[in-house]
C-alpha cells in the first residue's frame, strides 16, 4: 500500500519529507483513501458492537435498530434543543436583569 494512504489509517505513520501539507496528485488516490478509511471505520464499529458474529439478517435488524435510534436522538435535539436554549437564555437575562431581545 502506499504510503500516503497508510499515513492517514490509524497505527501508522505519514512520511511528507517535511511538507506541511501533503497532497495527492491521482483523485482516484484520494478515493481510495478514504474509501480504505470508511472501510476501516465499518470494521471497527463491526468489532466493537460484536456485530461481526451475528447472521446477516441480525446484522441488519440490528443495524436498522441503531440508525432508527440514531435518528430520533438527532431529529429530538433538532426539534428541543433551540427551545431549551431560548428559555435558558430567557431565564437567565431575567435574573441577570437583563431584558430579551428574543421575540416570542
Amino acid at each position: 500500500m502506499d504510503s500516503h494512504v497508510l499515513g492517514h489509517l490509524p497505527g501508522t505513520t505519514l512520511n511528507c519529507l517535511g511538507q506541511t501539507f501533503c497532497s495527492l496528485k491521482d483523485p482516484a488516490m484520494d478515493f481510495k483513501r478514504v474509501k480504505d478509511y470508511l472501510s476501516w471505520l465499518y470494521y471497527q464499529y463491526q468489532i466493537i458492537s460484536c456485530c461481526a458474529v451475528l447472521e446477516p439478517w441480525e446484522q441488519s435488524m440490528f443495524n436498522t435498530i441503531i440508525l432508527t435510534i440514531f435518528a430520533m436522538v438527532v431529529y429530538t435535539a433538532y426539534v428541543f434543543i433551540p427551545i431549551h436554549i431560548r428559555l435558558a437564555w430567557e431565564f437567565f437575562s431575567k435574573m441577570c436583569g437583563y431584558h430579551s431581545t428574543i421575540s416570542n
